[in-house]
């Protein structure tokens, strides 16, 4: 596949056309904002920035109000994490990603699926401009979270609504986990990109979960294609770890 003979690419979202960390520090200024407003405390957005820097991804609210010197309340924590998920967020594209998605002169179409509660992407696609750009948008909640990746309900639609065959689709991601399971069963080509500051790090061990090809930067993405069309079968790695 290239772009002079059209195809698609597909891409994730989350640490792929922007980094993730930014939306959580966006996330948390939100919430530290509104529990300014409502209960007086403040510099919440600092606890949450540490704990997040640390690696801990998780329960990061409940740690931070136990930073703040606040007890546990799981009715705080929920709201916390409400305003999390439906703030406007201040995020933008990276640098690569904004040049290669806008160039005049690519013919391939563009297409998005991403997991995560459908509103809370949707807001980020909104902030990315990405309708804009886009040919084609799937977020796999409006199935439900059972159709989140690994399922292949999203790589089956896009191959219909596509009508191209499975060698001319590729999808770019940026986790091992889940991201590159289905497409690759489907016969498409696959591409990690492994963005510095990314949350996940990992790079896949299990042939299963392995992309076609590693590259760091969406600006080596059309030299990795076409290294792929040339060696179909091995794993190039492109600006490697």
């Amino acid at each position: 596949m290239s772009e002079s003979q059209g195809g698609v690419l597909v891409f994730d979202l989350d640490d792929t056309l922007y980094l993730e960390s930014d939306f959580a520090r966006s996330g948390f200024e939100a919430a530290s904002a509104w529990l300014y407003r409502e209960m007086g405390v403040a510099n919440f957005a600092d606890h949450c920035h540490a704990i997040f820097a640390t690696g801990r991804h998780s329960h990061v609210f409940d740690e931070a109000l136990a930073a703040a010197g606040m007890a546990g309340d799981r009715t705080l924590t929920a709201k916390l994490i409400e305003v999390y998920r439906q703030h406007h967020p201040r995020i933008a594209l990276a640098p690569d990603a904004l040049e290669y998605l806008c160039n005049p002169a690519r013919e391939a179409r563009l297409a998005l699926i991403t997991d995560g509660y459908a509103a809370t992407q949707m807001a980020k696609v909104k902030a990315l401009g990405l309708e804009e750009i886009l040919d084609h948008i799937i977020y796999t909640d409006v199935w439900g979270p059972k159709f989140w990746k690994p399922h292949p309900r999203a790589f089956e639609a896009i191959q219909e609504w596509s009508g191209v065959p499975c060698a001319e689709l590729v999808y770019v991601a940026d986790n091992p986990a889940k991201d590159f399971i289905a497409p690759r069963r489907l016969g498409w080509r696959t591409i990690q990109i492994a963005r510095i500051g990314r949350i996940r790090m990992a790079y896949a061990t299990e042939p299963d979960h392995r992309p076609d090809a590693v590259i760091t930067s969406l600006f080596d993405l059309d030299a990795c294609l076409a290294t792929l069309r040339t060696a179909p079968q091995s794993t190039i790695t492109t600006n490697p770890k």
